[in-house]
């Protein structure tokens, strides 16, 4: 199981939202996909944000996106 939750994921996520503006992330889709390619990121060889004594790349990258040290742009954004 995945701690936090897809949905405390997203609450972190559009917590910079305005409210009546449109949500940055709608799914869990959006969630996978940018942990995923933050955690390859890390295989590569980058360096990870948070200082944690997990080995495992997509925990670290949850993890970055769970304390607001990663960012999920739109791809009107990107």
């Amino acid at each position: 199981m995945l701690h936090p939750s897809y949905s405390d994921l997203m609450k972190v996520v559009n917590a910079d939202c305005e409210p009546g503006e449109a949500k940055i992330v709608n799914s869990r889709y959006s969630i996978v996909m940018a942990t995923s390619r933050r955690a390859r990121q890390i295989i590569g060889g980058d360096d990870p944000y948070i200082q944690t004594n997990d080995k495992k790349p997509l925990s670290i990258a949850v993890d970055e996106l769970n304390q607001g040290k990663i960012k999920i742009i739109s791809d009107e954004e990107d």
